[in-house]
């Protein structure tokens, strides 16, 4: 009866969000979302039920926001630099990295957490603005500037662990991934603060205009007095403390540093996001919301794969179908002629005992005789 009444009340106020945000972009990324929960609804057991354990809420959903608190994080990193026209592939990198730095400095130089933390912090920043110099200050293609640190950055990650999987049981260290506050999941606070600070920057001040202009036309926003080159180095530098966050909430989740693991593939995840989130791949616009949205409908779906005993091997393909799926109804053109197919425009019909059009006369000259 408990179980029924949630479910009830959490519909309900779903419904009120999905009518709220009717006529916005972000509508059809949260409508993908509902039709991916309501699915689970009736074809996953025991997914909306949620248990009290300690005072602390436990259950398929809240699995999905503690597992898909990394993808988010990622997300709003990687949303400002797609927004600028860039690319950030190396940010599951920098996650295995930052988890490096902190396990080896807890474990092996028995540093408190609260350093080993910061020091985490402070080099994914600095990887981030590694990036940011290739691309503002030498021009680099970003794809080729983020690739270069995708591919040696978990060779740096190894150097660090020397090879080892560190193991750790620090209460600090461990709380990130796996605390509890106000009954829910630590690293959904994390993803909170996070998303307050990215609002603040970029809708309070004039970093997001900035962005937003360096992303639709370079070369127009320098001549208008913006300095491109130092909006795409914050851009990247942000996105580098974004995913040692994230890295730092995945190597607590497991409660060690695998650098071979942490972070693998999740840089295609997190751009998945954003383009399921309704910011566009050419730059310009961007939804910060949308961007967390999209992280958390990736993780849904993949937990749902996962409850369906989908096979990891064949699992990437229902979710690149779903994921196209939720694209193609983000694009308006789409949209408009599948509206043509459905509801094909009736011919126009002329009113009873009207004539039809006439071709306009033209006027001849010719010669003529009289008798």
């Amino acid at each position: 009866m408990i179980d029924w009444v949630s479910d009830l009340l959490f519909w309900i106020v779903f419904g009120s969000i999905l009518l709220f945000l009717r006529g916005r972009r972000i509508f059809w990324t949260v409508g993908a979302l509902g039709m991916l929960l309501l699915f689970n609804q009736f074809f996953t057991p025991g997914f909306f039920h949620l248990q009290v354990l300690d005072g602390h809420l436990y259950g398929s959903r809240i699995d999905v926001l503690n597992q898909g608190a990394k993808v988010m994080l990622l997300s709003l990193g990687m949303v400002l630099v797609i927004a600028t026209g860039g690319v950030d592939l190396s940010v599951g990198a920098v996650m295995a990295i930052a988890a490096a730095v902190s396990s080896r400095l807890l474990v092996t130089e028995h540093l408190p957490a609260g350093f080993a933390i910061a020091a985490a912090l402070v080099v994914s920043i600095l990887a981030g603005a590694w990036n940011g110099v290739l691309v503002a200050g030498f021009g680099i293609q970003p794809i080729v500037a983020t690739l270069v640190l995708m591919v040696a950055g978990r060779g740096v990650a190894q150097l660090i662990t020397e090879g080892q999987i560190i193991n750790f049981l620090d209460p600090t260290m461990v709380y990130l991934g796996n605390g509890h506050l106000f009954a829910l999941p630590f690293t959904l606070t994390l993803v909170l603060l996070m998303l307050g600070l990215a609002f603040f920057l970029v809708r309070r001040t004039a970093v997001g205009l900035f962005i937003e202009s360096v992303g639709d036309n370079a070369e127009a926003s320098r001549y208008s007095g913006i300095n491109a080159r130092q909006v795409k180095f914050l851009v990247y530098a942000f996105s580098g403390f974004c995913a040692g966050l994230a890295g730092l909430v995945a190597c607590s989740n497991i409660k060690s540093a695998d650098a071979n693991n942490i972070g693998l593939y999740l840089e295609l995840d997190a751009i998945l996001a954003v383009v399921v989130g309704g910011t566009s791949l050419q730059g310009g616009r961007f939804y910060l919301v949308g961007a967390l949205v999209g992280g958390l409908f990736i993780q849904t779906l993949t937990t749902t794969l996962y409850a369906r005993n989908v096979s990891s091997d064949i699992s990437p393909v229902p979710k690149a179908l779903v994921i196209i799926a939720v694209c193609l109804l983000q694009s308006e053109s789409f949209r408009t002629r599948l509206a043509r197919v459905v509801r094909p425009s009736e011919r126009v019909l002329q009113p009873i005992g009207s004539r039809p059009p006439q071709k306009p006369i033209t006027m001849t000259s010719h010669d003529s005789t009289e008798s």
